[in-house]
């Protein structure tokens, strides 16, 4: 069974509680399998990203060098751990300044498994990690779609496919506070988003709750005990509220 967290109405079907002893380092794809209950397809997939990665990352700088070696654990069970809070019928995910790929490409390689019919949106501005990021997509054949362009300029021209946003991820990007800038324009009151947030994470909601009314849920991390994942939901901006940063 996959790993979660307490949900509001209890563990989430299919899956266990995750408590603090059970953070322990996911070494290798192995390891990663066991854990995330994938199929050997998916593992195939998910070494075929790491080795590109290792590959790209010589050239353009895509993650901190050190996380490299622990691409099991550090960036692939911390983006894996977002589906087990997600609810399954979630199909249109967007997945803010991508980057790498983490977590939007690590869902999109773990939803063809386990939902094919949903489809993950990648934003990135930066035109090498976008090539990184199709070059993974298509050796991996999975569907997604990485959108070269700010999050801004998204907005701004909101394609129709976004016309139902279910779920909505980032990590390493922002603020919370300015992240729920970025996310307003493509939220509604069934919207919900599980953001990758670090050790400052209250201090974060905090400062975010000035600007912004909402319902928050936060969950342990299984990858580090200091980290959350922040569910917010309902959001809607209070009057006179700052407007956010430009990404």
């Amino acid at each position: 069974l996959a790993p979660c967290t307490q949900g509001r109405q209890g563990p989430r079907p299919g899956c266990r509680i995750i408590i603090m002893s059970d953070i322990v380092p996911i070494d290798d794809a192995a390891g990663f399998a066991a854990r995330f209950d994938v199929s050997r397809e998916t593992v195939t997939r998910l070494t075929a990203y790491q080795a590109l990665l290792g590959k790209w990352q010589k050239a353009i700088n895509l993650v901190g060098p050190a996380t490299l070696d622990n691409f099991w654990s550090r960036h692939a069970a911390d983006s894996a751990q977002i589906l087990t809070l997600a609810p399954p019928n979630a199909k249109t995910w967007l997945d803010f300044g991508s980057g790498a790929g983490f977590p939007g490409l690590v869902l999109a390689i773990m939803l063809a498994e386990h939902a094919p019919e949903a489809h993950v949106h990648m934003v990135e501005s930066d035109r090498k990690k976008v090539n990184f990021l199709r070059t993974v997509l298509r050796d991996t054949r999975v569907s997604a779609s990485v959108h070269h362009m700010r999050i801004e300029a998204l907005a701004a021209d909101k394609p129709a496919s976004l016309a139902q946003v279910d779920i909505v991820t980032a990590r390493a990007l922002a603020s919370l506070d300015d992240l729920a800038g970025l996310m307003a324009p493509f939220v509604n009151s069934s919207t919900i988003a599980l953001l990758h947030k670090g050790r400052d994470w209250q201090d974060e909601l905090t400062a975010c709750r000035k600007n912004w009314n909402m319902l928050v849920e936060t969950h342990a991390s299984c990858t580090d005990a200091a980290a959350r994942i922040v569910e917010i939901s309902q959001l809607a901006r209070q009057p006179n509220a700052d407007q956010p940063a430009a990404f």
